[in-house]
């Protein structure tokens, strides 16, 4: 009754199925396992911003890695701004997704060494070879507010190309690489100001991230399993469905022959009502 499912094409549709079956489970698992790692970053994010501000210099030090549980800790640094080697890094985006930079200035600690403040956004110059205008950092001895973050890497954000670029313009923040240029050393890492507010409110201030959303993973990874669940009832299905078409299509040949059987040559019709 069933003996199409040893055809060729059968044999192909099967392993086919089989093939989509455990990949679409896999799927799924991709989608659940970064829709747990999104919660868990959105709980360390709360916690971490929750969190009682601590110095910076109590999180971090020179040539240290600032660890992902570390990231968005709230923390403080007095010191004065070193504004003679003030650079912007490039192809940075505003709250309403405006192309710009934002603006990193060296901050000289009052009990020794120097952190990395990103003070915020500003419209990038007219040429991108040129130095935007930049609000004058404050002068005198400051208390910065913010974001512990980590290093910037290349790996990490996916450029590759960061040479050649015009003076006291970079593409990523990195505490090693502006120890080398400033020839001292930078704590790791970096902090994204969130308090004093500029005047005039430029550079415009980071937003803070979002803890909220979860996106959409845990509805992807329902439906990848979903698909995988309805493979082999789709398979059975259209394999009901061949068996009906093939017993429809010998009933039909089988039924065009008259029940009495052939004639014989030269019998006469049978006589008509």
């Amino acid at each position: 009754m069933y003996r199409f499912l040893w055809t060729r094409q059968w044999l192909i549709l099967a392993l086919i199925c089989l093939v989509l079956i455990p990949t679409m489970v896999e799927l799924g698992f991709w989608q659940l396992h970064r829709h747990e790692h999104k919660v868990a970053q959105n709980a360390l994010i709360s916690r971490n911003l929750e969190a009682k501000p601590v110095p910076v210099a109590s999180l971090t030090s020179p040539g240290h890695v600032v660890p992902q549980s570390d990231y968005w800790r709230t923390v403080t640094a007095t010191g004065t701004y070193d504004t003679a080697h003030e650079v912007v890094v490039r192809r940075r985006t505003s709250t309403d997704d405006r192309i710009g930079v934002h603006v990193l200035t060296p901050l000289d600690l009052k009990g020794g060494g120097t952190v990395l403040v990103n003070r915020g956004w500003v419209p990038a110059a007219a040429s991108q070879r040129d130095f935007p205008d930049v609000p004058a950092a404050p002068r005198g001895e400051v208390t910065v507010t913010g974001r512990l973050k980590g290093d910037e890497t290349t790996s990490a954000s996916g450029i590759k190309d960061i040479s050649g670029l015009p003076d006291r313009q970079v593409m990523l923040i990195n505490s090693a690489q502006e120890a080398k240029r400033l020839s001292r050393p930078v704590l790791g890492g970096y902090i994204e100001q969130t308090a004093p507010e500029p005047a005039g409110d430029s550079p415009e201030l980071i937003a803070g991230p979002d803890a909220g959303s979860i996106g959409p993973h845990m509805a992807y990874a329902v439906q990848w399993w979903l698909f995988a669940a309805g493979v082999p009832v789709g398979y059975v299905v259209l394999a009901r469905r061949e068996k009906r078409d093939r017993l429809n299509a010998a009933a039909e040949g089988s039924g065009g022959e008259d029940a009495s059987g052939p004639k014989e040559p030269g019998q006469p019709e049978p006589a008509r009502a």
